[in-house]
């Protein structure tokens, strides 16, 4: 099936698997529990999330993310997205408590975007202000990244989630599959689907398969000009994909 394209969310959480049979390639397990009420979550997860917030819209679900996070850094301009944003996703809060409990842990990027005042604001409730417009090679993004993962806040970092806000979109949630392993993932369907697609990226595919879609694919070729199964739908709650290329898979988001 060759369906118009879907625009994708953001924010992927995965797990690796118990190891493989020798020759085969390692299993890495993908969750959107993390977007689950706390009630909802299995108490025993290991996962350790972090959040980092660029400087976009903030999504319906940022405060239950937010809230979930051990760690939540804002790439320079996010904060701005925090101070204004938080307070219109919680209008029921006084602004200022909502202000002080949404406070940011780190604020770190060029310090070209957040206005003064929101970063005096957020100084003064002690927020760390790390100035990088010296490093000019990396992104906001990959600054905030490398600042989690060197000060993970859990002692194994392969159960580190990093969860990033205002990446693509609000309808829409993805997971980056990296070619090396194959994929399962776990359909949450209170909160997504049914709607998703696969997308190889950095080069085609010559063999991608899957099971649990509606259209599953079986060693099949997907390139931009050429297939691409950007509008499937999921028809069980495990869906497997293996591909010779990296993947993005998207998943709608139930409203």
């Amino acid at each position: 099936m060759e369906p118009e394209p879907h625009h994708p969310r953001r924010a992927p959480t995965a797990a690796m698997d118990p190891p493989s049979p020798a020759g085969a390639r390692p299993a890495m397990s993908h969750s959107s529990a993390f977007l689950l009420p706390s009630s909802a979550t299995p108490a025993a997860s290991a996962d350790a999330y972090a959040v980092v917030v660029l400087n976009q819209r903030l999504p319906r679900f940022a405060p239950l993310l937010w809230d979930r996070a051990q760690v939540r850094v804002c790439a320079d301009g996010g904060a701005n997205r925090v101070f204004d944003g938080m307070p219109e996703l919680l209008p029921g809060h006084a602004r200022d408590d909502v202000r002080s409990r949404y406070k940011p842990d780190v604020i770190k990027g060029d310090m070209d975007s957040v206005r003064p005042e929101v970063k005096e604001y957020y100084s003064n409730l002690g927020t760390k202000i790390v100035d990088q417009s010296h490093d000019q090679d990396t992104t906001d993004l990959h600054k905030c990244v490398a600042f989690i993962t060197d000060n993970s806040p859990g002692p194994d970092k392969s159960n580190l989630c990093i969860l990033v806000l205002g990446a693509l979109g609000d309808d829409c949630l993805i997971f980056l599959l990296p070619r090396t392993h194959t994929h399962n993932i776990h359909i949450e369907r209170s909160v997504e689907g049914p709607h998703c697609g696969l997308i190889p990226i950095g080069a085609p595919s010559t063999s991608t398969t899957t099971t649990g879609l509606r259209w599953n694919l079986d060693n099949t070729h997907m390139s931009f000009g050429g297939l691409i199964s950007t509008s499937n739908t999921v028809d069980e709650d495990q869906v497997m994909v293996t591909s010779d290329s990296d993947l993005i898979w998207t998943i709608s988001l139930r409203h």
